[in-house]
């Protein structure tokens, strides 16, 4: 199958059926955790898994720009869906570790006062709010040039959404490394070198 045809396969993918297939795993692992099959401690599974999901959401909404810069892969149909899929699964992340773990309103402002993966973590969700709230097109119209400027918030939300990761590991883990790493190779694939601007402008004819 060529590009061409690819992209345009992508492009008749309905929206809602990216949000179907990506929160039918929120579901499944409920349900598996309801069932206990997710080990000894279903509850920390859960976060893990949600936490999990949610970092991979994040990744692919942020690998939607240099793949098409670079490969010629167009997603940009889907980008919103998968962003709102990683606030959504940042989201049952949270609610469980508040609900389901925590559950004590009193040792939660202690764990954010006290552990840094707590304080990091919240602030990544904090960060994404703004981004959930106006992915719509009434917020594009109404922001105009600064909804693209708010929206990248999502570079520093991802940054320490990987670093919340890290912190929480205890020793060296390798996985929570590589999660960072990707999300640091993808930001930086959006770094434009002076060169390839004036290249930029030479084939625009600026």
């Amino acid at each position: 199958m060529d590009l061409r045809r690819l992209n345009d396969l992508l492009r008749r993918v309905p929206s809602w059926c990216v949000y179907l297939c990506g929160l039918a795993p929120a579901v499944w692992l409920f349900w598996l955790a309801l069932n206990g099959e997710l080990g000894p401690d279903p509850v920390k599974a859960l976060e893990h898994r949600y936490g999990e999901f949610a970092l991979q959401f994040c990744i692919a909404s942020l690998a939607v720009t240099p793949l098409r810069r670079y490969l010629g892969l167009n997603l940009l149909k889907h980008r919103r869906a998968l962003g709102l899929l990683c606030f959504a699964y940042a989201g049952i992340h949270l609610l469980v570790w508040l609900i389901l773990d925590v559950q004590s309103p009193a040792q939660i402002l202690a764990d954010l006062a006290k552990r840094p993966y707590v304080t990091v973590g919240m602030a990544a969700f904090v960060l994404l709010i703004p981004l959930a709230a106006t992915s719509n097109q009434a917020s594009i119209r109404a922001l105009g040039p600064i909804w693209r400027r708010l929206h990248r918030l999502s570079y520093p939300a991802a940054l320490l959404a990987a670093l919340h990761y890290v912190l929480l590991a205890k020793g060296f883990q390798l996985e929570p490394l590589l999660y960072l790493s990707g999300i640091a190779v993808l930001l930086l694939t959006r770094i434009r070198l002076p060169q390839f601007r004036r290249r930029a402008r030479y084939i625009s004819g600026e």
